[in-house]
């Protein structure tokens, strides 16, 4: 992928604010909405995501393998909201995988990555639908999008003003020890105050709160070491200060599975 706009470390931190704040707004009013407009929300982000994906596994030119994705995932979206059919959703997903790894594999362009995409994007998307759809579900996923957001900037504040020993300098060199450390910190404490709003366990809220924090953290670097391999800074500049929608939903790429799992096989219900 070719190299990235820049921008100076004078107007970064307040663009990325701005920008921040414009998609938290935009993503509490459509959780609280929920319906189609919520599905919707989450079928764009997903399509563009997938768009990212494929584009940067094809080494930064676009992919046809992201039409393909791109129709398994939204389709699967849509079983999910109305006939809430979370295993017609999943042979989606896969159908989508497989098509996309024959597609690829027929002119010899990493298969397997490019099968990956419908899979790692398609699951995180029926699970936002999904927990939407659950008793609470507007609570569940704001309870979500607090941790995951707080991880991130405590992520980022934590590292720019402490520093310190790099956390993985092989897969990511600007993530801190002191930045993840902050990150789940920020998600355990925000999580904590968000159930004490609502009345519930505050303690139960940081425990969720640190929990999704390090599956987020994992999902963050995860998506740092397929740049990495691919040889790329950001997945794409679609957002002014935080590159791609990849980079901006990686730890939500991993959390909203692992809670959708967690309510599924557990039935446990924080809200």
């Amino acid at each position: 992928m070719g190299p990235q706009p820049t921008m100076s470390a004078a107007i970064e931190l307040p663009v990325r604010a701005m920008s921040a704040l414009v998609m938290a707004a935009v993503a509490i009013f459509v959780t609280i909405v929920g319906g189609v407009l919520f599905a919707c929300l989450v079928a764009i982000g997903a399509v563009a995501a997938l768009r990212e994906w494929h584009r940067l596994i094809n080494g930064g030119r676009f992919a046809n393998e992201a039409l393909i994705s791109a129709a398994a995932v939204a389709g699967a979206v849509f079983v999910s909201l109305f006939l809430e059919d979370s295993e017609a959703s999943l042979l989606l997903l896969v159908a989508g995988a497989v098509a996309a790894f024959l597609w690829s594999a027929h002119r010899k362009q990493s298969p397997f990555w490019h099968a990956l995409g419908p899979v790692y994007v398609g699951l995180a998307a029926i699970a936002l639908v999904l927990l939407r759809a659950a008793p609470s579900g507007a609570y569940l996923i704001l309870g979500i999008f607090i941790a995951v957001w707080s991880a991130d900037t405590g992520a980022l504040l934590g590292g720019r003003i402490i520093g310190g020993p790099k956390l993985v300098p092989r897969v990511s060199p600007n993530k801190t020890w002191a930045g993840f450390l902050a990150g789940t910190l920020a998600a355990g404490l925000a999580e904590a105050a968000f159930f004490a709003i609502l009345g519930r366990s505050a303690a139960f809220g940081l425990i969720l709160g640190l929990l999704i924090a390090l599956i987020g953290h994992a999902g963050d670097l995860f998506e740092s070491w397929v740049k990495r391999c691919f040889r790329a800074k950001d997945s794409g500049g679609l957002i002014p200060g935080h590159g791609g929608i990849l980079d901006r939903i990686d730890s939500l790429l991993f959390v909203a599975p692992a809670c959708a799992i967690l309510l599924v096989f557990t039935s446990l219900n924080p809200l």
